[in-house]
Parts: C-alpha cells; structure tokens; sequence
C-alpha cells in the first residue's frame, strides 16, 4: 500500500529533523508548537498527514474532521494519545517509532532505582535547604538486590544490562519471550505470582492495555517484600496510585520512582509530595538524542511509505509491513481485482452471510498471506461499504459486516489450473447457497484470470478496464451477437474472450474503452456482472 503525502503537519516541538526529512523528500510541512482541537481540526483540513509527541490527542472527533489524513505519525512509542480504533475505521495508518527512545527510558529508569537506593533527590534538596542529616538519608547498596523488569522488549532488556553491572539480580516476566531467550540475557524468567515476592526493586516496561491497567495495585504490593520499591517510567495507570500512596504510607513499600502519571500533569499532588517519591514530569524519552532520534525514525518511515518501501511501526495495520514492496504490489492489486469481480458475480440473496475462503499457492505468494486476505476484503467491499476501505480498515469493517474470512496458504502446492503456473491466487465466495470460485496469478506485472467456477483461460484473461461478463450454454458462442449490442451502444470495444468449451455453462467476456449501460437481452446468454477495474 503506497500512499501519496503532500502536507504534513508536525506538532508538540517534534525536532526539526523530521521537517528536514520530509522536505527534502518533496512534502511540505506545517509546523506548530500546540494547537486547540478547534485549531488543530482546520488545519487538519489541507494536510494528509501529521507528527505528534505526547501532548497532542488525536480523538476521534479530530480524525473525522480530517477527510484527506492517510497517516499519523507518534514520535515516540506509546500511542495512548491517539484514537487509534477510530482511526483504522477511517482507514489512517498510525505508526509509532518503537526503538527511537530506548536508551533515553532506560538510562531514566536506572536513574530512579538508583536515586531510590540513595535517596539523591531528598538528601539534595535537604541540604539546599541548610540541613546536614545523614542519618536519616541513610541508603542501600544494590549490590546482591534483586530486580524485577516487567515487561522485557527493547527498554526492558537495557535496563537488565545496565543493572546487572551494578551486581543486581535481574528477574522478569514477558508472556512473549521464551525464558531461554531471556536466559541468554542474564534474566530469568518466570511468572508474576513467581517474581512478586522475590523483588527488591520493580520496574514496569509494558504498554497499558486493559489487563495491564493498575497491575501493581494493592494485592500485588501484599505479595512484596516490605519496603519494595516501585518505578515506572512507562505509562501512567500501569501502578495503582492509590494502592500505592496506602503501601507507602503503611511501609509495605520503601519508596517509588515515578515519571509518569495517570493524569498528566497530575492535579493532585498528594503522591508526588510524599517523602518517599522521586517523581520527574514524564522524562523518560526527553534527551535531545532520544528526541531527535524519533523525530528522524518517524520522518524517514513517512518517506518510505510514500516510496513503496518496506514499514516498520506500524501499529492498526501490522500486515502492511511488508505489503509496500514493488513484488509484493502486482499480487495486491490481483487480490483486490479477484474481490471486486467475486462480489458482483455473487448474485444476492435473502441472507446477510457472506464467508470468504482465500488459498494461496507457491512459497512466494505463501509469505503474502498477512495481507492478501485484506486485499481481498478491499475489492469486496468498496461497494457494500458506507466509507472508504483500504488495507488498514478493510479487516475491521468485514467483522462488522459479519463477513468470515480463512486465509490457507500451500507454498509446496501447485494450483488446480496448471496454465495459472506455480503461484496462484484462489478466491472462493459464498453468499447464501451461492458459491464463486476465482483463480488468478499476476503475469507480466498484471493481474490475470485463469478460472472462474470451473471455467479456464488457458492463456489467461486480464482484468482491466471496464468488463462486462456473460454466462452461455454449453455449445454455443454469444460473442458475435454481444459485439452487435456494444456497436449499437457506439463503445468501444477493446477485445472478447471465451473460456475453454467444457460441457458446463461458459464464460464469455466483453472488454470496453468505457463503462456502457448495456441492458438488451441476448439470445442463449445471461449478462452476470460489470465490472469497472
């Protein structure tokens, strides 16, 4: 999927660099420091896309006053301030830049633990403030402590590496890796009732989702040891502010980093002024290196969608990831040409089901299957659907349609038809009783049929253009009397094809200049679909 950018809008002081990027690239770009969602939603108006940091939220009302945005970019990792449902029902790609900060969070979050350990920020603002007392900021070593990482991607094992030098045993959870992988790390793996107890120090490096949200809540802290510590410099909302200003109070914890919060900034100020919180205003990713870093990742990642290239940081449309590729473009394009001639052959019917089984044949196209389903989908539904659909929001308006999609792919399989050679397409469409069967490879760079329920094109037939398809009995030709029709019409018709005589009913097919409106009957025939590719 390749999307042509002119205008972007760059937000939240996102660092020059990004400009840069796009405009030596040849897009234009606006920038502004903040905007008011009255403001941003004009400027929206005359832009395809934007950068945003954190501070920008990008509702769902903002996506439906921006009918021309095709991409939003988040110079950074979490997308929280971004719809991003509402903007996979318009079709708008997000993406984010997962490892631009990385270091930054990770060189922030050792920070903490070490201040915790030492109490640096107390003991330093005590002293500034004329008092000499060591006794009460006496620290702890966090030689032999343990720590406990939730959440083990890129920060997650920077911060194990960075610890483990300071002679700390690092332990951790991450439903995702393999604990031998974790193991080759220096990090043990093992469950959260597991971790729990063991951990002198906790730190959390997961997005917040609905079952990460107030992880670390009260139950939780009564499974630690006495006086853990707690950091979080990942998402505000991850730890139980609440639960945790009780465990500070009581002593169950020793004391908390916090760089973010579940209100931002925070209007309560109660757990930022406890004396055993160190607290920052969200840091984490706030280095001039980590900042230009994002801005030049997100930039570059525009560029390259816009180029064909293959995406990363795509977050509503994974499958898009390697969907942009010159090889991979030709087979999109079929896909969606086989969707869009499946639905108006399917002839309608009194139920609403409608079940979508995709087969893809040969090693090559078998690596395509993250994305030719939705390819499909695209073809299939322009015409059902009340919006537009690509490749992002096809997926997600098939399941609220109730259309059923299976995707099998057989990359040691060759297709039924052999003309269609060893890489094949095959679409199958059932809508009610009804079933359609399509076969089709890309040759010479285009999309071209090869069956159509049971029918062949031995030399195949390309789609293209405006195409009027008829079926006949078995034995007999339409062709000459649908060539009279089109020249009565004044079209101008481009070729006529028939597929191989079989002792089923056939398929014969028109291609003209442009669409026509042909509404006469012809003898042994049946017009079944037009289709305008």
């Amino acid at each position: 999927m390749t999307a042509k950018i002119e205008k972007v809008l760059l937000l939240d002081g996102v660092d020059s660099v990004c400009g840069e990027i796009l405009q030596k690239a040849g897009i234009k770009v606006t920038v502004h420091a903040k905007l008011s969602k009255e403001q941003l939603a004009e400027e929206l108006k005359s832009h395809d896309g934007m950068v945003v940091r954190s501070a920008t939220k990008v509702t769902s009302d903002v996506l439906a006053a921006a009918p021309a945005l095709k991409i939003v970019g988040r110079a950074g990792t979490g997308v929280d301030n971004i719809d991003v449902e509402a903007a996979t029902r318009r079709g708008v790609i997000v993406m984010n830049t997962p490892g631009g900060n990385t270091l930054s969070a990770a060189e922030h979050t050792c920070a903490m633990v070490c201040s915790l350990s030492r109490s640096v920020p107390q003991a330093c603002a005590a002293l500034k403030a004329g008092k000499w007392d060591r006794k009460l900021y006496m620290g702890s070593e966090l030689y032999g402590k343990t720590l406990a990482i939730v959440g083990l991607g890129r920060i997650g094992r920077e911060v194990a590496k960075r610890m483990q030098s300071f002679g700390m045993t690092t332990i951790g959870y991450d439903p995702m890796i393999p604990a031998h992988v974790t193991a080759e790390w220096g990090v043990e793996s093992m469950s959260l009732e597991e971790l729990w107890p063991r951990a002198d120090y906790i730190t959390v490096h997961t997005p917040l989702l609905p079952h990460t949200r107030n992880l670390i809540g009260s139950e939780v802290l009564s499974k630690c040891k006495r006086g853990v510590r707690i950091v979080n410099v990942a998402r505000g909302g991850i730890v139980d502010e609440a639960a945790l200003l009780v465990a500070l109070e009581d002593g169950r914890c020793g004391g908390a980093g916090l760089d973010v919060f579940l209100e931002e900034p925070p209007t309560d100020l109660t757990l930022c002024q406890h004396p055993k919180v160190i607290c920052t205003p969200h840091l984490g990713a706030n280095t001039k290196e980590a900042q230009r870093r994002v801005a030049c990742e997100i930039a570059q990642q525009m560029v390259d969608m816009m180029q064909g290239k293959p995406l990363v940081g795509v977050i509503n449309a994974p499958a898009l990831t390697n969907a942009t590729s010159d090889a991979c473009r030709p087979w999109i394009e079929l896909a969606q040409s086989l969707g869009c001639l499946a639905n108006r052959i399917s002839q309608p019917t009194d139920t609403p089901s409608l079940s979508i089984s995709l087969h893809l044949y040969g090693p090559g196209v078998s690596k395509m299957k993250t994305f030719l389903g939705s390819a499909v989908l695209v073809g299939l539904l322009k015409e059902m659907a009340s919006s537009d659909v690509n490749l992002v929001n096809a997926p997600l308006m098939a399941q609220e349609m109730g259309v059923t999609v299976t995707v099998d792919d057989h990359p040691d399989i060759c297709p039924s038809i052999a003309a269609a050679g060893p890489e094949a397409v095959e679409v199958k469409v059932t809508r009610g009783l009804n079933t359609h069967t399509l076969l089709g490879n890309v040759s010479g760079g285009q999309a071209t049929l090869y069956g159509l329920d049971g029918c062949v094109w031995e030399a195949g037939l390309t789609l293209g253009r405006n195409m009027l398809f008829f079926t006949a009995s078995p034995g007999t030709s339409p062709l000459a009397a649908i060539a009279t029709q089109l020249a009565s019409l004044q079209a101008s018709l481009t070729s006529l094809s028939s597929s191989v005589p079989n002792t089923k009913e056939g398929w014969h097919v028109a291609r003209t200049q442009a669409a026509v409106d042909f509404q006469s009957a012809i003898p042994n025939a049946r017009l079944v679909a037009q289709v305008s590719f």
